[in-house]
């Protein structure tokens, strides 16, 4: 079955799959790696103007390295997870300091390299160098496990390592350096485009044959993962200082926690830490705004902008900065507060 499942893949995906994405037929490992990246909990549609933009500003992984972080980070911007931003910067510069600027050859060293997980990793080395290495990403554990009606919950980590035991055993065994850079995007493409999660076109896939889901009809029950992640909520007061020139006051926020690294309006936790961070003379003055429901991962955000206006010598410059509107393009805004300041109705 391995060798007949490979070929179908690696013949489904030259003829059908998705050849037309800026990071594909490519083994530019730097472009492969910053797809990747990009791609973690992200849509494809999303990902093609920062992945461009990116690309434009930072060439190679040496223009990365010997970049500033907040740089990194304004480009980032909007992009959401800002970790991988943070772990993309630290792993370009590992790479030119570590390795002369070339990436690793091998899935087992890339792994090693900051922000490159298993499956990041074998999807670098695979597509780029023809290893023998398999991805297992939420795409692909949908395919496989409905390919092999693979029905231990996932959630227990003892499954999962039994799964990649199975994904590796049905690789290409013959013409890596061709069959492996096919193999690992067809899978991908497969589960993107194909083997969906709701509605399988299975009567279009070339696995339906060899896929014991599809004998059986049971395509919706894989894959199986009982571990379910509980949703919170956090009411958050936004201090929205702005000087008669336009400029707004934030500042840096925190490693770790929410929108680490980037700038922001002040936060609080209520209404009266805010007033209390604002001058006497100005409290009367504050205005509240509409509440913006920002939604993460595994929270929801309940913002409440508060504006004022203040002189520029009211603020102290050890607990933040000014920046003027010709800055914001330029500095890591959170996306609700980039948001919030272009979509004024002076807003250039």
């Amino acid at each position: 079955m391995a060798e007949d499942l490979a070929t179908r893949v690696v013949r489904w995906q030259q003829a059908f799959g998705r050849n037309n994405l800026p990071w594909q037929n490519t083994r530019d490992p730097y472009r492969v790696w910053l797809s990747e990246i990009m791609l973690q909990q992200t849509q494809v549609a999303t990902v093609m103007d920062y992945y461009n933009r990116f690309l434009a500003r930072f060439a190679d992984v040496g223009a990365l390295a010997a970049a500033d972080l907040d740089d990194v980070l304004a480009l980032w911007s909007g992009l959401g997870y800002y970790n991988r931003a943070r772990n993309l910067h630290q792993c370009a510069v590992r790479i030119v300091a570590q390795h002369g600027g070339a990436f690793p050859r091998s899935a087992e060293v890339l792994q090693s390299l900051p922000g490159i997980g298993r499956s990041t990793a074998a999807a670098i080395a695979s597509v780029c160098f023809g290893e023998r290495v398999a991805i297992l990403d939420g795409n692909v554990k949908r395919v496989l496990t409905r390919v092999l009606a693979f029905d231990a919950d996932l959630a227990v980590a003892i499954n999962t390592r039994a799964l990649w035991e199975q994904a590796e055993k049905l690789l290409p065994v013959k013409d890596l350096n061709r069959t492996m850079p096919r193999y690992t995007q067809g899978v991908m493409d497969l589960g993107a485009t194909v083997c969906t999660t709701r509605n399988p076109a299975c009567t279009t896939c070339p696995l339906a044959p060899v896929c014991a889901a599809n004998r059986q009809g049971t395509q919706l029950q894989f894959p199986v993962k009982s571990k379910k992640l509980k949703r919170s909520a956090q009411t958050i007061w936004m201090l929205w200082a702005q000087a008669r020139d336009g400029s707004v006051w934030v500042s840096k926020r925190p490693t770790p926690g929410v929108w680490a690294g980037l700038y922001c309006f002040p936060l609080f936790d209520d209404f009266a830490g805010l007033e209390a961070a604002v001058p006497p003379r100005y409290r009367a003055t504050l205005e509240a705004g509409s509440v913006v429901h920002h939604v993460l991962t595994h929270k929801d955000l309940y913002l409440h902008p508060v504006r004022v206006e203040l002189p520029a010598s009211s603020m102290k410059e050890a607990y933040g900065v000014w920046l003027r509107p010709d800055q914001l393009s330029s500095t890591g805004l959170p996306a609700p507060v980039r948001k919030m300041l272009t979509s004024q109705p002076d807003s250039a």
